[in-house]
């Protein structure tokens, strides 16, 4: 028999619900055709809503290099939420602020908000915000202090946060000078979510306040 049309299929979906007495005079290879017509459908309609997701609520954006190991990895794509969000202390968060170390969206973790006091001390090897040290089980190894000048006291702006990378000892943050304190009109949205690879699929932990 060759292909149903839209009609006879639906025609032949209902008859199969309304009347369970016929449903022997379908063959299988009729029943199969009918059945794959209503799964891609149901696949059509999810496509259509997660392209409505990405566009009206978040976005989709890849990990370029190793400064946030090990909580995410080059190449890792994440998916961020973006409308109505505002930084918070402890979140993963994708930045488009241009300096010296980059030219492109970066991911770094909030470290501090606006008007909170921070201040590194490489010697302890903490992260003091307001005076409380941070507990930072994400971290990827000990902090050392980084070579030339840097920041590592300063009371964050109203507007702005305080950025850091999961992987200290490689990561070009708010330390760096030509970085700074982010104005988060520079903050394309918080990652919330590892969509590839599928073994790393999964939500993204994000750290506790003070």
């Amino acid at each position: 028999m060759g292909l149903f049309t839209v009609t006879e299929l639906i025609r032949l979906r209902l008859d199969k619900h309304e009347q369970p007495e016929q449903k022997e005079e379908l063959s299988s290879g009729d029943s199969l055709k009918l059945d794959l017509y209503f799964w891609l459908q149901a696949l059509v309609a999810a496509l259509v809503l997660l392209i409505l997701v990405f566009t009206f609520v978040g976005r989709i954006i890849g990990v370029s290099g190793s400064s946030m190991v090990p909580t995410l990895h080059e190449g890792d794509m994440l998916l961020l939420q973006s409308i109505g969000y505002t930084p918070k202390q402890g979140d993963v968060v994708v930045l488009t602020k241009e300096f010296d170390a980059a030219d492109g969206p970066i991911v770094k973790r909030v470290i501090a908000t606006g008007g909170q006091h921070v201040v590194i001390d490489y010697d302890a090897g903490t992260v003091t915000v307001d005076g409380v040290a941070l507990d930072e089980p994400y971290i990827n190894e000990p902090m050392e202090r980084p070579m030339g000048e840097s920041i590592s006291d300063v009371v964050v702006p109203e507007g702005s946060i305080f950025v850091m990378g999961d992987n200290r000892n490689h990561s070009s943050d708010s330390r760096d000078v030509t970085l700074g304190t982010v104005d988060e009109r520079y903050v394309l949205g918080r990652a919330v979510w590892v969509l590839l690879p599928f073994q790393d699929f999964g939500a993204i932990a994000h750290g506790a306040q003070v």
